[in-house]
This record gives structure tokens, C-alpha cells and sequence, in this order.
């Protein structure tokens, strides 16, 4: 997936980025030390252009000791009580939950978005890091399907399902059929570390069982 089209419709997305490293050391070449993300929906996964990564000491910082966040959640949150059918005011409330570490917030935040408007594959994508995050990663491997199912081209869901599965669920097939999908929409994709998707699975294919967590 890229970003979502820049129409005054979807202007709110969010633009900073949210990692979650994990680590994965896999025992053959290739997936030595590998560090693998999961991304916020504004991250796509595009060919030859790896991102820089955040330590995973900054990225669990939380900035919800700035007072200038706390006034901003504090009027989103008005502001959704007062006009609980605002979808895009629910989405800011989300992220700035998503932001500051507060999942289960975060979750309700999207989840109220996503009754008002269910086809919106960016905010399934988060609403499944936040679950991940929340320690349920059988909801967010759900909620990512639920973004392939509204938007079938969307890269970053199909990343990270792959990355939950063979990470959280040790299902090493799984994620192999969920990149080899990624591919099938974007046959040079690569992952914001660095490493080729088609190199990556070509490596796990070798492997003769699924990696321990």
C-alpha cells in the first residue's frame, strides 16, 4: 500500500512513524540479527527505498508527558463526545492514542472510526499494530485481513500479518503465503529495513521448521 490518496477526505492520516521492532534470529545467513518492524499504515513497502530505524528505546517513549499532547487529546476527546459520528476526529483520537502508548484506547478510538466507516484499510492496519501491541495478535492478524479485504493492494497489512505470524503465531507457512501474496501485488517489494520480500521468503522456504520465538 502507499499512503491514502490526498484528497481533502483523507488529509488527516497521520505522518510520523510508528515502529515496533522485534527481533528475530533465525540460525542461517541471511536472517542473522534481522530486525523486523511492524508499521503504522502511513509506511508503505517500496522498492529500493529502506527507511531508517528508530532504537526501539526511542520509539517506546511515550510523548504523553508533553503537556501540548495531553491539551490536544484532551480536546479530541470533546470533541468525539460531542460529535460521535466525526469519523476523522475518532482517527486523530486513535493516532494520538497510538502515539503515546495507549492501546486499548486506541483500539476503542479506531473502532468507533471504523463503525462509522468500515472500508478504511489504513485504520484496520493500526487498529491491528495496537491489538499486536495489546498482546492479542490473533486480533490483529484479523484486523490486517479485514484491511486486505477492504483494499487488496495493501502492502503494509500484508508486511505485517507476515511479520505477526511468523513472530507471535511461530507460523512460519503462514507468513510465507502472506508475503508471497505481497509479492504477487509488488514483485520488488522491500521491507524498510533493507531486505528483498522475494529474498527473504526464498531463505524461509529453506528452513525445516518454524522458527522458536
Amino acid at each position: 500500500m502507499a499512503k491514502q490518496s490526498n484528497n481533502a477526505d483523507n488529509q488527516y492520516v497521520r505522518k510520523e512513524t510508528f515502529w515496533l521492532v522485534a527481533l528475530l534470529a533465525l540460525a542461517v545467513g541471511f536472517f542473522g540479527g534481522v530486525m523486523f518492524a511492524i508499521f503504522k499504515s502511513d509506511n508503505a513497502v517500496v522498492p529500493g527505498q529502506p527507511q531508517a530505524q528508530i532504537p526501539q528505546s526511542q520509539a517506546a517513549q511515550s510523548p504523553a508527558v508533553d503537556p501540548g499532547r495531553l491539551s490536544m487529546i484532551a480536546a479530541l476527546e470533546k470533541e468525539a463526545q460531542e460529535n460521535p459520528t466525526n469519523e476523522k476526529t475518532w482517527i486523530e483520537l486513535g493516532n494520538s492514542y497510538f502515539d503515546t502508548n495507549q492501546y486499548e484506547k486506541a483500539i476503542q478510538a479506531y473502532r468507533k472510526a471504523l463503525e462509522i466507516n468500515p472500508n478504511n484499510a489504513d485504520v484496520w492496519t493500526d487498529l491491528g499494530v495496537m491489538y499486536r501491541r495489546n498482546g492479542n495478535s490473533q486480533e490483529a492478524i484479523n484486523s490486517f485481513d479485514k484491511a486486505i479485504e477492504v483494499d487488496p493492494k495493501h502492502e503494509v497489512s500484508r508486511m505485517n500479518k507476515g511479520i505477526v505470524l511468523l513472530h507471535d503465531l511461530n507460523d512460519l507457512e503462514g507468513a510465507i503465503k502472506a508475503w508471497e501474496e505481497l509479492l504477487e501485488i509488488n514483485p520488488v517489494a522491500m521491507s524498510p529495513t533493507g531486505q528483498s520480500i522475494d529474498q527473504m521468503v526464498q531463505q524461509m522456504k529453506k528452513q525445516p521448521q518454524a522458527p522458536a520465538k
